[in-house]
């Protein structure tokens, strides 16, 4: 039988959802599986059924951002690669706090053009 293979799994939290369904969208179409949560809320929900291998989050979210849902789902999946990107000032402080609990996480500046991503995911 031949070896089934797997395409990696990405959940994709955004509030703004022609940006998330966009990113989903281009995953989908490059040899990933990707579902799509508009709230932090929503992602750490998600991600507990999908089991995802990466997240990628906007930090600035009504209700639970990024950064808190990140730490939630690292928390069920601490193996999961997290890439969160945000175009707003209000995120340095927001990744100090999350520092100062011990998860660091790496991020990229709105807008990010999908062949960036793309790398940053297969790397």
């Amino acid at each position: 039988m031949p070896d089934i293979i797997t395409k990696p799994k990405v959940l994709v939290a955004d509030d703004e959802r022609v940006i998330a369904d966009t990113l989903a969208m281009i995953l989908n179409q490059s040899g990933f599986q990707a579902r799509v949560a508009y709230t932090g809320e929503k992602a750490v929900e998600l991600a507990s059924e999908f089991q995802p291998d990466m997240l990628i989050s906007d930090v600035i979210m009504g209700g639970l951002n990024g950064i808190d849902a990140a730490i939630r789902i690292r928390q069920l999946l601490p193996s999961i690669k997290i890439l969160l990107f945000s175009g707003q000032a209000a995120t340095a402080d927001l990744l100090e706090k999350a520092r100062t609990q011990g998860y660091e996480f790496e991020i990229l500046a709105k807008p990010v053009h999908p062949q960036d991503l793309l790398a940053r995911l297969r790397s």
